[in-house]
């Protein structure tokens, strides 16, 4: 468990959930990036199940997001601490909703890199949405980040069954 001074152990499950299980706090370069890598075991494993069920799931991971992300703010003191990556690993799940990945894992780390470049680019909306406060602000910005995503790792889908399918 992480020692945090002050915080309880309820506070300190959270904080250790919202850094993707400690990643994001020993990881000194780009720990969202890094801590994201436990969401491309949980899309792995969700993309055997039916499109109906990835969508549900997603959609409570997100939800089950935001109070992990607020208690874990609160706790670290700092506005969407970049070690907190939750909203990162928790949601890149939807950004390959539909896709069979076990059809084209060769096609994972693209995808992966393809929703990077989502998140840390953040298009409109998802930019403009950081200015909301606590847990929402922090998993909000990248629920739309992974919407963009899954539309561009489709297409990239798409135009590999196309061309090489």
């Amino acid at each position: 468990m992480i020692k945090i001074p002050g915080a309880t152990a309820w506070q300190r499950f959270n904080v250790f959930i919202a850094t993707g299980f400690g990643i994001g706090l020993i990881t000194p370069i780009a720990p969202g990036t890094v801590g994201s890598l436990p969401g491309v075991l949980l899309a792995w494993f969700m993309s055997t199940q039916n499109v109906p069920l990835q969508i549900i799931t997603c959609i409570g991971l997100s939800l089950i997001a935001v109070p992990i992300c607020h208690i874990a703010e609160q706790v670290l003191q700092k506005k969407d601490d970049g070690r907190i990556c939750a909203d990162e690993w928790m949601l890149f799940p939807i950004c390959v909703i539909g896709i069979p990945l076990h059809s084209v894992p060769f096609l994972l780390p693209v995808f992966f890199l393809v929703t990077r470049f989502c998140d840390i680019t953040k298009p409109p909306p998802a930019r403009g949405l950081q200015r909301i406060t606590g847990g929402i602000g922090i998993v909000i910005d990248d629920f739309f980040a992974s919407l963009y995503a899954l539309v561009f790792n489709h297409l990239i889908y798409f135009g590999y069954v196309y061309y090489f399918g």
